[in-house]
C-alpha cells in the first residue's frame, strides 16, 4: 500500500514539474548566439531559417515602432497611445522618462502592457513568451526631470532596453537611454540583428555615446528613432564607414533572418 501511495505521489510530482516546465518561457536564442563564434548559427536557428518567416517593422513616430510577427502578434514600442499605425497592438512596451514614452491609461483592449520600470523602485524583470515572440528586458538608469530634483542621483532601473526574439531575429529597442552601457549590459542584451536607437543627441544621451553603442552592437540593421533635428550625415559620420545607409520612401520594412543585409546598414524609414 505504501509503495502504491509513493508511486502515485511520484507521478503527481512529475506531472506538476512538467507543467511548471511548460509554463517557463523558452530560453533566449539571442544570448546563445552571443556566446557562439561570430556569425555562427545554432542548430535551433538553422531549423528556423530553413523556412524564413518575415517580420514587418513600421515606424509610427518618436520612439514607437510597430513589430508584426509571422504568428500575428503586433507589438508597439515606447507606447504612449499617440503614435498609431493600423490595428490595435497586442503588446505594448513602455519607458517612464517622459509621457511621450508611456501612458498610464492604455486602451483596455490591449492584452499585454509591459512597463520597463517598477513603481517600488525595484528593477523590472520581463521574460515572457507571447505567441511566437519572446520579450525580455535589460534595465538602465534615467535622469530626473521637471518635478523631480534634477540635481539628484539618477533613478536606478527607470528605463528598459527591450529585446524581441522572433523568427530567428534578435531585435533590440534602446528606449530612452541616458548613459553608456557597460560589459554587464552588453552581456545581458546578447546579440542583436536589428537595433532601434535614439539619435537626438540631447534628451537621451550624446550622439558620441549612442554611436559608440551602435558600433559595438554592430547589428545588421540599425533603425534610428527619437531623431528631432539630428542630421543623418552626422550620425553616419560618427558610427563609421563600416555602416551603409539605405533611405526608404516607405514607413515599413519587411525582413527575415535570411534577408538581413550582408554589411551593417542604417535603414531610414519614412518619417524618421
Amino acid at each position: 500500500m505504501l509503495r502504491v501511495a509513493a508511486l502515485v505521489l511520484g507521478l503527481a510530482g512529475l506531472s506538476v514539474s512538467m507543467a511548471a516546465a511548460q509554463d517557463t518561457p523558452r530560453g533566449s536564442e539571442c544570448l546563445a548566439m552571443a556566446e557562439a563564434p561570430p556569425r555562427a548559427t545554432p542548430v535551433s536557428l538553422r531549423r528556423l531559417s530553413a523556412k524564413a518567416d518575415d517580420v514587418t517593422i513600421t515606424y509610427a513616430g518618436h520612439s514607437t515602432y510597430y513589430i508584426d510577427t509571422p504568428g500575428g502578434v503586433r507589438i508597439a514600442t515606447d507606447f504612449s497611445g499617440v503614435y498609431t499605425s493600423g490595428r490595435l497592438p497586442d503588446v505594448v512596451t513602455m519607458n517612464r522618462a517622459h509621457s511621450t514614452h508611456y501612458t498610464l491609461f492604455p486602451d483596455p483592449r490591449i492584452p499585454h502592457v509591459l512597463h520597463g520600470w517598477n513603481d517600488d523602485g525595484s528593477p523590472a524583470r520581463i521574460n515572457e513568451r507571447i505567441g511566437d515572440v519572446l520579450i525580455r528586458n535589460v534595465t538602465t538608469d534615467i535622469r530626473r526631470y521637471f518635478m523631480d530634483d534634477s540635481s539628484g542621483e539618477m533613478i536606478k532601473d527607470g528605463n528598459s532596453i527591450f529585446i524581441f526574439e522572433v523568427a530567428g531575429l534578435c531585435i533590440g529597442h534602446l528606449g530612452h537611454l541616458h548613459h553608456k552601457l557597460d560589459d554587464s549590459h552588453f552581456a545581458a542584451i546578447g546579440r542583436l540583428d536589428i537595433l532601434m536607437v535614439p539619435i537626438d543627441g540631447a534628451y537621451t544621451m550624446s550622439l558620441d555615446g549612442v554611436s559608440e553603442i551602435t558600433r559595438r552592437v554592430r547589428a545588421s540593421v540599425v533603425l534610428p528613432m527619437h531623431r528631432f533635428a539630428t542630421p543623418l550625415d552626422e550620425f553616419m559620420r560618427k558610427i563609421g564607414q563600416q555602416f551603409a545607409i539605405d533611405e526608404r520612401t516607405e514607413r515599413s520594412l519587411t525582413i527575415s533572418r535570411d534577408s538581413l543585409p550582408a554589411a551593417p546598414t542604417v535603414i531610414i524609414l519614412r518619417g524618421v
